[in-house]
């Protein structure tokens, strides 16, 4: 791979209680960049300014932001199809409002991407809840445009080929696609490999997780250390690096009580992999 990728952490994944604390389990985790969840920022429980200087003055580059949605409930399936992302409109207001907010962030930290759930996107085209999320995705590329940070939605939730279709629809420039993997295990929606090769022009970057398929139709599969589960690796790192060379790799955890370990070894697994 180039110089210019880069193997990152989710800073979610560590359950950070500080800009400290972060800067702590990403050594332990043996890689040197996060993916770095602004929401806390937002919130004003992390202070801007100091969280930039504690990751800088340790040497963690910070390679993309995340944003969270308001009211997203992932008990069920079901539940998260319902609530997830921008879909839902009693919660539009307030995302809107803080992907203004996250903007400004993003810029002020020098984050040139953020990444995010769009919710679960119709598979029909007819369906007018579709039509519906082109236009808030347009309007939320817009507002990060304009502090010039691109934006990638998280896969999964929908088949690769209705993704597909809808960022053709959308045909915006600052659009683009967090690969996760996992995701497409995760809610059934395709096998990986097939789906990164497919959406590839769009990727611009990728979570590394694993996961399993489910046995029960109607629930999710189960999320397991990288190495463990259905994700091809030698085979998907091996396209990614042909075909994504500079795509940055962040590493995601959000299962299991060994969160350090787990990702240390996915860490150890994707720069073998790599070179």
């Amino acid at each position: 791979m180039t110089s210019s990728s880069t193997l990152a952490v989710c800073s979610w994944s560590l359950h950070p209680t500080s800009a400290a604390d972060l800067v702590a389990k990403v050594k332990q985790c043996g890689v040197s960049a996060v993916q770095l969840a602004v929401d806390p920022i937002r919130l004003g429980h992390w202070e801007m300014g100091e969280t930039q200087r504690t990751l800088r003055d340790a040497g963690i580059a910070m390679v993309s932001a995340m944003m969270g949605t308001e009211g997203e409930d992932y008990s069920t399936l079901e539940s998260i199809a319902r609530t997830g992302g921008i879909r839902p409109d009693a919660t539009w207001g307030a995302n809107l409002a803080n992907a203004k907010r996250n903007a400004e962030i993003c810029a002020a930290l020098g984050l040139k991407l953020i990444t995010l759930h769009a919710g679960f996107l119709p598979h029909e085209r007819n369906d007018p809840e579709r039509g519906k999320l082109i236009s808030r995705l347009r309007m939320l590329a817009d507002v990060f445009a304009a502090k010039g940070v691109r934006i990638a939605f998280e896969t999964g939730q929908e088949s690769a080929a209705t993704l597909l279709e809808v960022l053709k629809d959308l045909n915006h420039a600052n659009i683009g696609v967090n690969f996760d993997p996992a995701n497409m295990i995760l809610y059934n929606m395709g096998e990986p490999l097939e789906a990164v090769k497919m959406l590839a022009p769009y990727v611009r970057q990728i979570h590394i997780k694993d996961a399993t398929y489910t046995a029960v139709p109607g629930t999710w599969g189960a999320e397991v250390p990288v190495g463990t589960g259905r994700v091809p690796w030698a085979e998907f790192i091996a396209f990614v690096k042909q075909n994504l060379p500079a795509v940055d790799l962040c590493i995601e955890r959000e299962a299991g009580d060994q969160r350090v370990s787990d990702i240390r070894t996915a860490a150890d697994l994707i720069s073998r992999l790599r070179s």
